[in-house]
């Protein structure tokens, strides 16, 4: 358990400083920075879900209060799973995830929506504006799917 918090902890740390320092530096630089042909750091405000769903307010200042609480409650979930890990690996997948999500709930909570800044682009289409604890939510749900597909099956479910 000890290991997927102090995942979840450098997750969270990491997310909230570049945000700190990205939020400042954006105000100065409004049209983005342009870093390579294919990445740039822009400036995003997210309101709703993963890739802007729901992002239209559909509850008004409500839906704020929503998906953070959302979140929180995914992260208690995920401790509680964590105490209860079978896999060497699952602390870490899960510590990325629970450290995402109270960093974008942190952002939600604070500002009323997540700050993303990271633009990926090919040949004219963009990858949705992301953040390190969206990097962390994705890398961690990718790799508890691994987890679950390459780990034996359990003795009862064969």
């Amino acid at each position: 358990m000890r290991q997927g918090l102090v995942i979840a902890a450098l997750v969270l740390l990491v997310d909230q400083v570049s945000k700190y320092f990205l939020i400042d530096l954006m105000a100065v630089y409004p049209e983005g920075i342009v870093l390579t042909p294919f990445f740039n750091l822009v400036q995003v405000w997210n309101r709703g879900v993963s890739f802007g769903i729901l992002g239209s307010e559909w509850l008004g200042n409500n839906q704020r209060w929503l998906l953070a609480g959302l979140a929180l409650a995914v992260a208690v979930a995920l401790v509680f799973w964590l105490r209860r890990v079978s896999h060497r690996w699952e602390p870490i997948a899960i510590g990325l995830v629970i450290g995402g999500a109270v960093g974008n709930a942190i952002d939600r909570i604070v500002y009323g929506a997540v700050a993303d800044f990271f633009d990926f682009h090919v040949a004219g289409w963009h990858w949705p504006a992301f953040n390190v604890a969206d990097m962390g939510i994705s890398c961690g749900a990718v790799a508890l799917v691994v987890i679950a597909i390459l780990s034996p099956k359990s003795q009862g479910l064969e």
